[in-house]
């Protein structure tokens, strides 16, 4: 049998901040700006020397599998699809759903960053580290900035996944669980820069 309060999480809608708003709050946007700005600087940095170093810069970047680098966006999209899917069960008020979702998405984030670590420890291996070339130094700042910022996600994934378990979010947790998804949308459109970037142009 049905208990009362199974039916109300069934049959609740999101609060009405979550509908027809901004998601997140204020402070969410500001950092997530503050981000965008720093990497963008380091963006026009990279392209400022790659245009002075054309000819480093492309012998360099040949190192790189970029069939790696494909499926590293591959793992952050479908890292994306789950949030996105785990935000819709709790509008649904399926937080046992949810909460598998954030925690796909989680692994998802894990397995990004064991495969970087592998490529990471290949390139030192063969003696290319952050003091090769510059390409090398952009390599190494910028994925492991971009690393850095995903395993603050994950971090976050982690408590959105509690935090939808418990079902029944109030405002507050509504913020959180939005405010969490963008954070995470915002680092897989970095990689989505950062792969073509160091990847696929010469």
């Amino acid at each position: 049998m049905t208990t009362g309060r199974a039916v109300t999480l069934e049959q609740q809608d999101p609060p009405e901040h979550a509908v027809g708003q901004v998601p997140g709050e204020v402070g969410v946007w500001v950092f997530i700006f503050g981000d965008l700005v720093v990497f963008t600087y380091m963006f026009g940095v990279f392209l400022n020397y790659r245009s002075n170093e054309g000819e480093v810069f492309a012998a360099s970047s040949q190192f790189l599998n970029q069939d790696l680098g494909a499926l590293y966006t591959l793992v952050l999209l479908l890292s994306s699809l789950f949030v996105v899917r785990a935000l819709h069960w709790m509008r649904s008020g399926r937080g046992d759903r949810a909460s598998a979702f954030f925690l796909a998405a989680l692994g998802c984030g894990a397995v990004f960053l064991a495969l970087k670590a592998f490529e990471w420890h290949h390139e030192i291996g063969a003696g290319r580290t952050l003091n090769y070339d510059h390409f090398m130094t952009f390599y190494f700042l910028l994925t492991g900035l971009h690393a850095l910022h995903l395993t603050m996600g994950m971090v976050l994934l982690a408590i959105l996944a509690v935090v939808a378990r418990r079902g029944d979010p109030g405002k507050s947790q509504w913020i959180l669980l939005e405010g969490g998804a963008c954070f995470w949308h915002m680092v897989d459109f970095l990689w989505m820069i950062i792969f073509p970037l160091l990847y696929l142009v010469p």
